[in-house]
């Protein structure tokens, strides 16, 4: 079978040969593109052929998934799979893989880096000491002792559910289904969610992309937060409407909010209210992107591959 790498994963070549041998080993053939793209055109020319593609967050469009003749299995390097022309791989029968798992520390330790730059306004504090300002207005406040309300608690959520109740934080949590590894890790659950918004002076958002979570924040909910309470988006940006968010920021009726994701990818036009919104740091959608992230999503992406390639596919993801 060709089994081809569409696009780099943030890794070594050497770590590409040294994954990829197992395949190459099994009699298949390998192809490696070192050079993203987004061209449909393009993307077409490297899946022809191929029996299995390989991709990170690029996005891969039913277009190409539909003009891909041989194509039977496409393994993800990432958790969220929204980007791939998912009614094209069921009509066609592609079997989708994902990495989850990877980034569950990366995207966990960047929602607390966030939460202490929003309290302890650690930017503020970067432009103040380089513009020769003082310590003036500079007053932050302590994640401990705080309500923290989690919102979905699958791995990545209990794991920064873990690290706030390690600051000193409360922890709630809220979730279609409860997980008994969250449970265990201290959070709290509540039964409904606008009793976690009310409850909660940090909210953190850690649900997948899908129709149910579509644009679940919007004005009422940001409304239904305490007065000074702040916002964490590192999950995906179609959950939150961020023109309502800026709103609720600029109005003084929330204290901050830090962001990571959006309804595109950035560059972000000079118009997006966000960029003008009083007290929120932004971040360019690299909660996932650390090096050892990296490393662990390249090898469970190849493991994918083998697994499938055996007959024993693995991380399948329900489309």
């Amino acid at each position: 079978m060709r089994v081809a790498l569409l696009e780099p994963l943030g890794v070594s070549e050497e770590t590409v040969s040294k994954l990829s041998a197992p395949i190459r080993g099994r009699g298949h053939e390998f192809v490696y593109f070192d050079q993203r793209t987004t061209d449909v055109g393009e993307l077409a020319k490297r899946s022809a052929g191929a029996d299995v593609v390989m991709i990170a967050n690029n996005p891969y469009p039913a277009s190409v998934v539909g003009g891909a003749d041989a194509l039977k299995m496409i393994a993800v390097a990432f958790t969220g799979i929204d980007h791939v022309g998912l009614d094209a791989c069921r009509q066609r029968g592609v079997v989708v893989c994902n990495c989850a798992g990877y980034s569950d520390v990366s995207v966990a330790e960047l929602t607390l880096g966030l939460t202490i730059d929003v309290l302890r306004l650690v930017a503020g504090g970067d432009a103040a000491v380089r513009s020769g300002k003082t310590s003036s207005g500079l007053t932050g406040r302590e994640i401990a002792g705080k309500v923290v309300g989690i919102v979905g608690t699958g791995h990545i959520g209990t794991q920064a559910g873990r690290l706030f109740a390690a600051f000193g934080a409360h922890v709630l949590g809220y979730a279609r289904h409860e997980n008994p590894e969250a449970t265990r890790a201290g959070i709290e659950y509540v039964s409904d969610l606008d009793e976690l918004l009310a409850a909660s002076d940090i909210v953190s958002l850690h649900l997948p992309s899908n129709a149910s979570t579509h644009r679940m924040f919007t004005t009422g909910k940001f409304a239904l937060m305490p007065e000074g309470s702040v916002f964490i988006n590192c999950a995906r940006g179609a959950i939150a409407d961020n023109d309502a968010l800026a709103a609720a920021l600029n109005r003084g009726h929330l204290a901050g909010a830090g962001v990571d994701v959006f309804d595109m990818e950035p560059p972000l036009p000079e118009d997006y209210a966000l960029l003008h919104a009083k007290h929120a740091v932004l971040t360019p959608h690299v909660a996932f992107l650390t090096e050892e992230a990296m490393e662990r999503r390249a090898r469970i992406e190849f493991d994918n591959v083998i697994a499938w390639l055996d007959g024993s596919p693995r991380n399948v993801c329900e489309l």
